[in-house]
């Protein structure tokens, strides 16, 4: 008789515990966790490609161009941008501080590994292609001779490109090369 006691004593106990958890769950306001207030949301961001605003991209060579979609890539956080280049433009070995996905949204280009250029080693990647490059990786681009390239790059920022010959940096480049003799 007293082990049904026992269990009888733990079943109310059980009841009375979940019966007050309903009650308090019902007497506390309930808390909105589907989205957001509005003020506090980002903005959708929708753009067709006559919307894109492209802008002058130095650190990319000659004719380069570059549009920010999403974000701020200069300041720490997610952004997303393209990048237009030139048929038969080469942007030589770099890599970035933080990781970068790149997609191929029109032309072909050849992304290549390494510190050096070494055309039989690059990657062909045509439009739809995807990659992805670890931060630090360093890396190469050479744009197909037929037509311009454009690629989007998402990560997150700040988004760097650093030479790793900081001679081949464009952004270091006058328009007029001088001839150094060494002279004084």
């Amino acid at each position: 008789m007293k082990g049904w006691t026992s269990r009888l004593l733990v079943i109310v106990a059980a009841a009375s515990i979940a019966g007050c958890a309903a009650w308090k769950r019902k007497a506390e306001p309930a808390v909105e966790t589907s989205s957001p207030p509005p003020e506090s949301a980002p903005a959708h961001t929708m753009l067709t490609p006559a919307a894109i605003q492209w802008k002058p991209f130095p650190p990319g060579g000659p004719g380069a161009r570059w549009a920010v979609l999403a974000g701020d890539p200069e300041k720490p956080g997610p952004f997303v941008i393209r990048i237009r280049q030139p048929a038969g433009a080469k942007v030589p070995p770099h890599w970035h501080p933080s990781d970068e996905n790149v997609t191929v949204v029109r032309g072909t280009i050849f992304l290549g590994m390494g510190e050096k250029v070494e055309r039989r080693s690059a990657r062909e990647l045509s439009a739809g292609s995807y990659a992805f490059l670890p931060r630090k990786q360093p890396h190469y681009a050479l744009v197909s001779r037929r037509g311009e390239a454009i690629v989007q790059v998402h990560g997150t920022g700040p988004f760097q490109v650093v030479y790793v010959n900081p001679a081949d940096d464009p952004r270091n480049k006058t328009g007029k090369r001088r001839c150094e003799t060494g002279a004084r």
